[in-house]
């Protein structure tokens, strides 16, 4: 019978007690160092989607009103042109973020999926400009609601063939937007 060696078991656990610390600090310099620059990124990645969703603006206010963070579209002449919000909801794959632009005048100028994690080929086809064409028309007062198979109203948005929960998700977001949109615009805003 071999004898017990506790030098067997420490040497090892020692080892590798040493390369996990050196590699828990790589990561937490690394987070440190490249913190400000992926900051800095999202802002540029947020600022160009709020230009898609609402063209024309060249500067944007945000802004904070009973709880609803939003951000105010100016055009060149420092005119303001319209809001941007940015709202989510659950779909298939988990949560999708999207931001919206709507107009002064209540028209929908655009949306912008930010993130989601549908299933590529179905509930990813939320992204394609067929879908997200659908949504620039007047801001209906209610809201949008999802139909399968071809809309015949503004108010209506066709599901995506196989993908109705992702394309509802969208469409209670793009809802919440026009929501506070209504609410801001009743206090004046």
């Amino acid at each position: 019978m071999k004898k017990f060696d506790s030098t067997e078991i420490l040497k090892p656990t020692l080892t590798l007690f040493i390369i996990c610390l050196i590699v828990t600090f790589l990561l937490a310099f690394t987070n440190v160092f490249t913190k400000d620059a992926i900051l800095n990124q999202e802002l540029k990645s947020q600022e160009s989607s709020q230009r898609i969703v609402l063209p024309g603006a060249v500067s944007f206010l945000e802004s904070e009103q009973d709880g609803i963070k939003f951000y105010t579209g100016f055009d060149k002449n420092n005119k303001k042109i319209g809001y941007v919000f940015s709202n989510e909801d659950k779909g298939y794959g988990g949560t999708i973020n999207v931001m919206t632009g709507i107009s002064v005048e209540g028209q929908i100028q655009g949306i912008s999926i930010l993130s989601h994690n549908e299933t590529p080929g179905l509930g990813a086809n939320i992204t394609s400009d067929k879908f997200t064409e659908q949504f620039k028309v007047n801001a209906p007062k209610n809201g949008f609601s999802i139909t399968k198979g071809e809309s015949n109203k503004n108010s209506e948005i066709s599901a995506i063939t196989g993908a109705t929960i992702s394309s509802t998700a969208v469409t209670n977001a793009v809802n919440k937007s026009i929501e506070q949109f209504y609410n801001l615009i009743g206090k004046g805003i």
